[in-house]
């Protein structure tokens, strides 16, 4: 099992849903960054259940315990391992139907894998309760990327079948919501929302939908031309999170209905003597590395395989067909829930990104002037 992803900056997850705890090794961070512990918190509430009918009636605290790498508020540049406990766990909730392949779920490939020795309470480590302590880590990245002057951006694009507002197109950043709501840009289109969502929980179904990603002030020439250029690091990150299914940059499959001559963006001269393009179609990327322009991208979250209709399946250790009705307590849509983990998880990527061009001490010094 792989459980590590990057290179100048590494990150390390571990536990399981039912488990004692969870949690992450961040290493490669430079000594003596700032770690703001009311912004990991604030990070931590927008990816926490609420039990509102909108998500999982399992809610935790999620506080972010620091085991090293943090002393008196500042990195001591050794490797930072934080846990979050688990302490709302009903694991006899899927005692009854264990032996049942979830349809959508993890089930049948542990089984293959694992060889009925994985812990399927819960999900187990499969489950998207392991986001939250990639978001503690990730959050520690994105303060980081703050004082260098990068910002990085999520809202939900589309949930449910209604759409927020579109990001701006002079390449500026909304502000983010107060913690704990929908990360949108228009707050008006919550409750339409919240409206579809608790609709189709209500009916024992879910539903999904897509976020959307914008960096701003990541510099140009970072990333490499092929296997890490900023698309593919982003990618695989994004790939990691449970239900993401799909990630397109800047026009992304649109470019498909588009000639050349209307994909391209043209190159200009920008006020402050740096280049920039007219459009951003290529979402601040060409050629695997950073252009300048904003980068931005979108993910497609699918419904929650966790259905409260019945279902048809498999009892795999008799080899059977069975019928499927799940128990336990989970979420109509992740969408919400899952817009800080996207945010975390991409400013991970692009300090690793960052740091492999420039260097540790740039973490802490700050970047080269372009």
């Amino acid at each position: 099992m792989k459980n590590t992803f990057g290179s100048a900056v590494s990150l390390t997850i571990f536990g399981e849903s039912h488990g004692p705890a969870i949690g992450a090794v961040l290493d490669g961070l430079a000594a003596g960054l700032p770690v703001d512990a009311d912004f990991i918190a604030a990070c931590m509430d927008r990816r926490r259940a609420r039990g509102d009918g909108l998500s999982t009636s399992r809610t935790e605290p999620d506080r972010v315990e620091f085991l090293s790498g943090v002393v008196d508020g500042r990195t001591t540049g050794t490797p930072l391992t934080l846990v979050v406990q688990n302490t709302n766990t009903r694991s006899g909730d899927y005692a009854k139907t264990a032996a049942l392949l979830r349809p959508g779920h993890a089930d049948y490939t542990a089984w293959v894998k694992y060889e009925g020795y994985q812990d399927a309470r819960g999900g187990g480590h499969f489950s998207g309760r392991i986001t939250a302590a990639a978001v503690a880590a990730g959050a520690v990245c994105q303060q980081v990327l703050a004082g260098l002057g990068v910002r990085v951006y999520t809202h939900i694009a589309r949930c449910a079948g209604v759409s927020d507002a579109p990001l701006p197109g002079d390449g500026s950043l909304p502000e983010e919501a107060a913690p704990g709501h929908f990360s949108l840009i228009d707050p008006a289109r919550e409750i339409p929302m919240q409206q579809a969502i608790r609709a189709a929980g209500a009916a024992g179904d879910s539903v999904g939908g897509i976020l959307e990603t914008a960096v701003a002030g990541l510099p140009a020439g970072v990333g490499e031309p092929f296997f890490d250029s900023v698309e593919s690091q982003l990618a695989h990150l994004m790939f990691s999170i449970p239900a993401v299914k799909g990630v397109e940059f800047g026009a992304g499959f649109g470019f498909a209905d588009l000639t050349g001559s209307a994909a391209n963006d043209a190159f200009r001269m920008g006020a402050d003597g740096r280049v920039v393009t007219a459009t951003n179609r290529n979402g601040g990327v060409n050629g695997g590395i950073s252009n300048g322009m904003p980068v931005v991208f979108r993910t497609v979250v699918k419904p929650t395989p966790s259905i409260y209709k019945r279902q048809q399946t498999v009892d795999y250790p008799a080899k059977a067909d069975a019928d499927l009705v799940i128990q336990g307590r989970h979420d109509p849509c992740i969408v919400p829930r899952a817009a800080v983990v996207q945010n975390t998880l991409t400013a991970f990527g692009l300090l690793d990104l960052l740091t492999v061009r420039y260097g540790t001490l740039a973490q802490k010094h700050g970047l080269p002037k372009a």
